[in-house]
């Protein structure tokens, strides 16, 4: 029987990353598996301004960055350099003098556009990039992105003007033949031929919408940096609101959406960088990420029977892949063992704990994915770990969205 609880759960569309589209700085990229502001907000509204705020999973650094707006001071952790390099450009103070210089810096670049349009302009090495753009569009791309850089100098090597480069992100995805009418991306039947024009016109506008959303300084400071979050080592600092959206068990990769902001920006050089990428995050599954499942054990923790009792569940469906993916949600649920083990390093006594998460079905078996944190958590030793139905995820009556609730005491 359904619980009468989540029965009357709605979907929620305004705590989903179509609420953040309008929302500034948080609309200047979309990533589905982005999770809403609102929802950030209506956590962190009554939490005080000098309590540190922590996101071990920054994805596009929504906690962090509204944690900022709202007056705390904010720290990210990510392995993908591209998006601790967007989140950095969303968390920073952008002065007047600033912007303006990026506006004439930028129309020097458009002037040069038609002049080096059929010199033979580096492009990225993405697999079948001809389905992504036509090869009139992919020659004024790779114009555009050289005169920028002629500018601005690389993307990766860039501190202060990214926000041209956010810009040009939106620029390629808007002139490519993908298509977001779902959780994931999908592409249209024939790519669209682009005028240098247009593609001009576009990009203008672009910029327009990215700098004038980031007039205005943030009251708190946020910082994306580099950390695994499955091994969090003593930061010399400790956190007393922990806020996050880890990837859900449910094989969607954001390194699938994000390659074509990494190849055109060169965070991404070839495919097998993408797969490495993918493997060492929690539930990673692209490219080489699935091949090493195949051979992968678990290092000897000790995890929760109901964990055990999942992973048999789908073993034992007898369908094809069937124990390749019961080892994918073992993995999974692995890692965020690791990482809950490792998150004390880093946190108050009396911290509290909000992971956004979503349970999964593979072959009709449920990953109950908030009893499974919550035993884990603890296991290792939080108080009062508990969780709350948020929202219904689809059409499908069994998959809901929770916060999943702890606090350490230290």
């Amino acid at each position: 029987m359904l619980d009468p609880v989540r029965h009357s759960v709605k979907q929620r569309s305004d705590l989903t990353f179509k609420h953040n589209k309008s929302l500034g700085r948080h609309g200047w990229l979309r990533l589905t598996p982005a999770y809403s502001v609102k929802l950030v907000q209506d956590i962190i509204v009554d939490v005080p301004t000098d309590v540190s705020v922590l996101d071990p999973f920054s994805g596009t650094a929504t906690t962090t960055l509204t944690a900022a707006e709202h007056g705390n001071d904010a720290v990210s952790f990510d392995i993908n350099p591209f998006l601790i390099w967007l989140g950095n450009v969303k968390c920073r103070t952008y002065t007047a003098a600033r912007v303006q210089r990026s506006r004439a810096a930028v129309a020097a670049a458009i002037a040069r556009v038609p002049v080096i349009l059929f010199r033979d302009n580096w492009r990225p090495a993405l697999f079948n990039i001809e389905r992504w753009w036509s090869t009139t569009t992919l020659q004024i791309l790779a114009a555009f992105r050289a005169a920028l850089v002629e500018q601005f100098g690389e993307p990766v090597e860039d501190q202060g003007d990214g926000l041209v480069w956010v810009a040009f992100c939106r620029l390629v995805i808007e002139t490519s033949s993908a298509a977001f009418n779902h959780v994931s991306m999908s592409f249209s039947s024939e790519v669209t031929h682009h005028e240098i024009e247009h593609v001009v016109d576009l990009y203008s506008e672009i910029l327009d919408l990215v700098l004038s959303s980031c007039d205005s300084p943030l009251i708190g400071a946020g910082q994306v940096v580099e950390v695994d979050a499955k091994a969090i080592p003593d930061m010399g600092r400790r956190f007393g609101l922990v806020l996050t959206s880890p990837p859900y068990p449910n094989r969607i990769s954001y390194i699938r959406e994000l390659r074509p902001y990494m190849y055109w920006l060169k965070f991404l050089g070839e495919a097998r960088e993408a797969g490495e990428m993918d493997w060492k995050a929690i539930g990673g599954t692209w490219g080489i990420a699935t091949s090493r499942l195949t051979t992968w054990s678990p290092e000897g923790q000790t995890l929760p029977d109901i964990l055990a009792e999942t992973v048999d569940s789908i073993a034992s469906t007898d369908t094809k892949n069937a124990h390749l993916l019961a080892t994918y949600v073992f993995k999974y649920f692995h890692d965020m063992h690791l990482h809950l083990s490792s998150l004390p390093n880093v946190l108050e006594p009396g911290a509290e704990i909000h992971y956004i998460v979503g349970n999964s079905t593979f072959f009709g078996k449920m990953v109950d994915t908030p009893a499974i944190l919550s035993a884990s958590m603890q296991m290792l030793g939080y108080d009062d770990a508990a969780s709350r139905v948020i929202r219904k995820r689809n059409s499908n009556k069994a998959l809901f969205e929770y916060d999943v609730m702890a606090i350490w005491p230290g």
